[in-house]
């Protein structure tokens, strides 16, 4: 009793009388406190544990292979002779092609890592079956891009080390971006795979076009990532995330005092990713950056950062924006209209005698294909058909990005040295190169749509039957004109492949000695050639992705 008195009263204090109950009574409030204290410490734990999450490597592999070898590329680059820095770019190639295998165990599976740990399930990198169709597309382009680079580096004598430095790190922020599901991570991406271009593009120092187009380039990418990021501020201001599904599920439920800054942070958001996708009225820096950068990385730009910008577009209006389908559905199918208008009336203005008229019909051309692309996303808008409208969009790309490297990769190889690069150099290509004209001709029919690009024809089939099924009926017609338009461009340059060119009368009996095309870009031509050969005859290979459920 005195030893309980001194502990609640200190060792000099009088001890009351305290019964023997009062004293049982206060020992088990002292075990309950300690009890008590245990529990919060194991709860403190549990916190603690609660923080630490593990990295499904094998999701992240794909973009993590890319950006490795990027820095071992960057690295050789110190050490190798200038002998032996022709090395790097097989070394880029073979990184690119285990990227792209790594793909294969992912197949089938729906893989999440970067969630939080806390609260609603929401994840950073999603690996699902959009992700993994996207990622195939831009490493397969990249590994295209990369064979058709290898000799143009050493013709154009570009440094070879910042070359495939600044490619690879493009195609790993490209690669990154389908899987992305926050709205961070998203422009993180982007930019990872727009900052290495503006670089590429203006490579080629001291030429007047090049620095002009790395400049145009530039300011237009600034301006459009400025839009974006304000875009996203404000809608974070508004929901409190950043994370694309709690976005979604946020959005409708936005105090009526934030309502209008939340539909406005979509609005700039969308903005911005108009930019990267080269839709018109925000396709104007597209032309003269084709041309003044290397035909290698023009073909990169046109698939590789085209697939980029479209990626983000469909996640933010279908995985974060759905409840203002009713607005960005519309305003894509006017932006679809215009800019497959604007991009094939460019093309049709092409002369043959203009200089650089190859490379700038293909950029016009690829301002058109953007408008394709843009109307089974504005058709998920309209109609709410969301897995088959994405699905149509990665089928049409899918095809897009073989035949456009594939016709990028002719124009390289039978570029004339000392000319620069007009349609008339390529008359009469088939008396010279009779393979290589066939393959661009087979290119160039199924960019239009005609037999026997088969492939070509069903991806404009999809698109369009996603258009009427939405209801678009008036976007469907304006699509079916511009095919017809597209016809002109497209047969206009196949016939001359197949004309006598002036140095060769048509009575002449003996073709010109062919000059020989270097091995990097054979391979390039034979690659893409039995691609597209191979998803003509079978069609299915790719418009399997119309019908699949993506998300």
């Amino acid at each position: 009793m005195t030893l309980h008195t001194a502990v609640l009263h200190g060792p000099h204090a009088t001890a009351p009388n305290v019964t023997a109950q009062g004293a049982h009574d206060l020992v088990h409030s002292g075990h309950a406190l300690v009890h008590s204290a245990a529990a919060q410490g194991t709860q403190g734990a549990q916190g603690v544990h609660q923080l630490v999450q593990n990295v499904d490597w094998a999701a992240i592999a794909p973009p993590a292979i890319v950006a490795v070898a990027a820095l071992v590329v960057l690295l050789a680059d110190l050490f190798l002779t200038e002998r032996r820095k022709s090395l790097l770019g097989p070394l880029s190639a073979v990184a690119l092609a285990l990227a792209a295998l790594s793909l294969l165990p992912l197949v089938g599976e729906d893989r999440h890592t970067f969630c939080l740990t806390a609260g609603p399930r929401a994840c950073s990198y999603v690996a699902d079956p959009f992700a993994l169709s996207l990622q195939l597309l831009v490493l397969g382009g990249a590994l295209v891009t990369a064979l058709l680079s290898m000799t143009p580096v050493r013709q154009e004598r570009l440094p070879a080390g910042e070359f495939w430095f600044l490619l690879l790190s493009s195609a790993s922020g490209a690669a990154l971006l389908p899987a992305s599901r926050d709205l961070a991570t998203l422009v993180v991406a982007l930019e990872v795979a727009s900052l290495p271009a503006f670089a590429l593009v203006g490579l080629r120092r001291g030429q007047r076009l090049s620095s002009e187009a790395a400049l145009k380039f530039f300011l237009s990418s600034v301006a459009a990532t400025a839009v974006m990021l304000l875009g996203v501020s404000f809608v974070y201001a508004a929901t409190g995330s950043m994370h694309l599904e709690t976005i979604a599920e946020a959005l409708p439920r936005v105090d009526s005092r934030l309502g209008t800054l939340a539909a406005t942070g979509v609005a700039l958001t969308l903005v911005g990713f108009a930019f990267k996708t080269a839709a018109a009225p925000f396709h104007f820096w597209v032309p003269d950056t084709y041309v003044g950068a290397p035909v290698p990385v023009a073909a990169y730009l046109s698939v590789v950062g085209k697939a980029a910008g479209f990626s983000g577009l469909i996640l933010v209006t279908v995985r974060a924006f759905p409840s203002y389908a009713d607005a960005w559905g519309p305003v894509l199918a006017v932006l679809a209209a215009l800019t497959m208008s604007v991009g094939n009336l460019g093309a049709l203005r092409q002369r043959t005698d203009r200089a650089h008229g190859a490379v700038r019909l293909l950029a016009w051309s690829s301002v058109g294909q953007a408008g394709y692309l843009l109307v089974p996303i504005a058709a998920a808008g309209v109609a709410g058909q969301d897995g088959r409208a994405v699905g149509a969009t990665v089928a049409y790309a899918l095809m897009y990005a073989v035949v456009n490297l594939g016709a990028f990769a002719v124009v390289a190889a039978h570029r004339p040295p000392g000319k620069d690069g007009r349609l008339d150099d390529y008359r009469g290509l088939a008396r010279t190169h009779p393979w290589a004209a066939a393959a661009l001709a087979f290119f160039l029919l199924c960019l239009a749509g005609l037999p026997p690009g088969i492939v070509g024809l069903f991806a404009k089939v999809t698109v369009f039957s996603a258009a009427v099924d939405a209801g678009l009926g008036w976007l469907a017609v304006v699509m079916a004109v511009n095919v017809v338009i597209a016809l002109v461009y497209y047969l206009t340059w196949t016939a001359l492949l197949f004309r006598p060119s002036a140095r060769q009368p048509a009575g002449a009996g003996t073709a010109p000695a062919p000059v020989a095309i270097p091995l990097p870009l054979t391979v390039t031509v034979a690659l893409t050639s039995v691609l597209a050969l191979a998803t003509s005859g079978a069609p299915q290979l790719l418009l399997r992705f119309a019908d699949l459920a993506l998300f």
